[in-house]
């Protein structure tokens, strides 16, 4: 998470988005954490397929209902 958000914070995004994939890659389960950040990132890169893909992943470990995990999802299809 720290990584990932460090690129994210510092403009990295697609780096982020690669760090993300390679966690899925060696079975590193997200968090909610994760979840938020790389939704983030795919809003900044307008990368709609890797935010429909977390999405469901989010839908699969049952945070969508989290308010926070919510907005996130909101504005990641909004600057899609």
């Amino acid at each position: 998470n720290a990584m990932i958000g460090a690129y994210a914070q510092h403009g990295c995004d697609k780096d982020a988005l690669h760090l993300f994939e390679q966690m899925q890659v060696e079975c590193v389960m997200p968090d909610k954490v994760t979840f938020i950040t790389i939704l983030d990132v795919c809003a900044s890169l307008a990368a709609l397929d890797e935010g429909k893909l977390t999405h469901v992943h989010i839908v699969e470990k049952k945070l969508e209902s989290d308010v926070v995990v919510g907005n996130a999802i909101v504005n990641m299809y909004g600057k899609c």
